[in-house]
């Protein structure tokens, strides 16, 4: 399904990606206020506020419901900012729309569950306000899809997406590992589908939060939704990567927006030359292929194992080892070769198995 979509056009001042900006939880009215103000002078025009909280673990402060959406209501009245919050559940929708917000976005969690989503879709049918969703906690595409689906087949058509990364079980610097490569190939299936970066979930930590934005504008997305809080050392929830407004309108003084367009014919040329490489890439793999399901008849006749786990060893660590003197990555080159051997794995399983 294709989505429709219309444009959503969030204010920005033009010099800048649009940002949303604001505190993971509105804690009390003076918090939100003074944070709202500190960032409208600064130009902010898209202020968020979590007002429903669920954590990992209860325990922890968990918003304080409507209590705290006449406080953004203010923050409207008072500043002429746009603003936001997350909503989980149909009566989180009810209440948002009650109290004027202007944007909503749905959560990593919520975009998971198709049960929620579906939920949420019918509590918006007949209702035109923009909704940003975040991609699901592991990485998965179609999922991530099917919840922007869902709301647009309820009508909502101002869609977007919002890139907060990907849980992973193993430890990274990140919070949550970017996996660039999902939100890349969601601008391919839907190129006019806008996509905000998150980098407060991404990075976890304050000073991440300069360098990923950066990344995300290297990387054409459209726009930015960061955590600044007033005093965010004494935030209620996730302190270390929340930012000062100050410092936010820092970072964002620092970015610099690219083009996506192609204005020279220079890089016209170097894309020709890539497409020439490309084209010598699958031609050696095709050689490489051919030679697998040589040593997959081999294995046949003298009844081998397919996985000869000691070669496949020696194949990451030498190739990676060369990889880092060539000037690339050495995890890069694993995720390569490891791809290359499954897929000659399965070949040779198919040859073995004939």
């Amino acid at each position: 399904m294709e989505l429709e979509l219309e444009p959503m056009r969030l204010p920005s001042d033009n010099q800048r990606p649009f940002v949303i900006a604001g505190p993971c939880s509105a804690e009390t009215e003076e918090q939100v206020m003074k944070t709202a103000l500190e960032l409208a002078s600064k130009g902010c025009h898209n202020f968020r506020a979590g007002i429903w909280k669920p954590r990992t673990k209860p325990g922890g402060f968990e918003g304080h419901g409507e209590k705290a959406l006449p406080w953004l209501k203010r923050v409207k009245d008072e500043t002429g900012m746009l603003i936001t919050t997350e909503v989980a559940t149909p009566a989180h929708v009810e209440l948002a729309l009650k109290y004027e917000l202007d944007l909503l976005w749905i959560g990593a969690r919520t975009t998971a569950n198709p049960f929620a989503m579906q939920a949420i879709a019918n509590s918006l049918k007949g209702v035109d306000i923009p909704v940003l969703v975040k991609n699901p906690v592991n990485p998965d595409l179609e999922l991530w899809i099917g919840a922007m689906e869902r709301l647009n087949r309820a009508g909502i058509k101002r869609l977007g997406a919002i890139h907060r990364g990907f849980s992973s079980y193993d430890k990274s610097m990140y919070r949550n590992l970017p996996m660039w490569q999902i939100p890349i190939e969601l601008r391919r299936r839907i190129p006019t589908l806008p996509i905000v970066c998150d980098p407060s979930h991404i990075g976890g930590r304050r000073d991440l939060i300069a360098p990923l934005c950066q990344q995300a504008m290297d990387l054409g997305f459209d726009g930015l939704i960061v955590e600044s809080h007033c005093d965010p050392d004494n935030a209620w929830s996730d302190a270390k990567q929340q930012v000062t407004p100050d410092v936010l309108d820092y970072i964002l003084s620092q970015l610099v927006v690219r083009s996506e367009k192609i204005t020279t014919e220079g890089i016209s040329q170097l894309r020709k030359q890539i497409d020439q490489l490309d084209n010598q890439v699958m031609d050696i793999l095709s050689k490489r292929m051919r030679v697998c399901r040589e040593i997959g008849q081999y294995k046949k006749e003298h009844n081998l194992t397919v996985l000869q786990a000691q070669r496949y060893n020696e194949i990451l660590d030498k190739r990676g080892a060369q990889g880092t003197l060539y000037g690339m990555d050495a995890e890069f080159i694993k995720k390569v070769f490891e791809a290359i051997h499954e897929e000659s794995v399965r070949q040779q399983i198919e040859i073995i198995n004939s």
